[in-house]
Parts: structure tokens; C-alpha cells; sequence
């Protein structure tokens, strides 16, 4: 592992680089599209790397304070991942069977939000 530059540092530095550099000269209307997208994908992935772990750290604190459990103890992403899924399994069970907990709406907005600022942040700005 490398201190530096951070995965989310190179993904920004290639972003900027393809929409500084790069995007200026294409004069091709399909493959400008095709870049804004790999753009976009970058941004993701680099607000995924910088942000994701303590957004689903907060996920699934929440969901289990919903459900009325313990948040399982999560060493790893992938055991975050898990408890995540399964405790959102739990969930979609319960609004199915018509037993959502009081609070499950805010509890999903709040969680919607969340993803956004990874997905798209630009669209939590419009409606703020």
C-alpha cells in the first residue's frame, strides 16, 4: 500500500486531467458524451473511496437503532457490507408485511441523501 498519492487522489488527478486536457480537444459529440460519463465514474468512485465507509458505518447504526438491535461489531468493508444487507433485508421485510417501524420514512430519506452525495451530490444541492 502507498501513502501517496491516495486512490481518491489519483481518481481526481485522472478526472481532472481527461476534462481539462483531454475533453477540450474532442470535437466528436458520442465520444464527448462517452468522456463526461468516465468523468462522472471517477467522480464516484473517488467520493466513494473518500466517503463510503463512515456513511455505512452510519447506515447501519441507524438501521439497527431502527430494528431495535445492537449495530453488529464490523471489522472490514465486507463484513460491513454483509450487516448492511441484511439488516436492509430485515427492513424491506418488515415495510412488506406492513410493520415499517415508526420512523422508517425519515430513516430512508436520510438514507437516500446519503447515497446521493456519493452518486450525485450535485442533485442534493438543487433540492437543498
Amino acid at each position: 500500500m502507498q501513502d501517496r498519492p491516495r486512490p481518491d487522489e489519483l481518481a481526481r488527478a485522472v478526472q481532472d486531467f481527461l476534462r481539462d486536457e483531454i475533453g477540450p480537444r474532442i470535437d466528436d459529440p458520442r465520444l464527448r458524451f462517452r468522456l463526461l460519463v468516465a468523468i462522472n465514474g471517477l467522480g464516484m468512485i473517488e467520493r466513494e473511496l473518500r466517503e463510503a465507509e463512515p456513511l455505512m458505518r452510519d447506515e447501519l447504526s441507524r438501521l439497527a437503532s431502527l430494528l431495535g438491535r445492537d449495530p453488529p461489531e464490523c471489522g472490514s468493508l465486507d463484513s460491513l457490507r454483509e450487516a448492511l444487507h441484511s439488516l436492509n433485508a430485515e427492513l424491506a421485510r418488515r415495510i412488506r408485511e406492513g410493520d415499517a417501524p415508526s420512523g422508517t420514512a425519515d430513516l430512508l430519506r436520510a438514507l437516500a441523501d446519503a447515497k446521493l452525495r456519493i452518486v450525485n451530490p450535485r442533485v442534493l444541492k438543487r433540492y437543498a
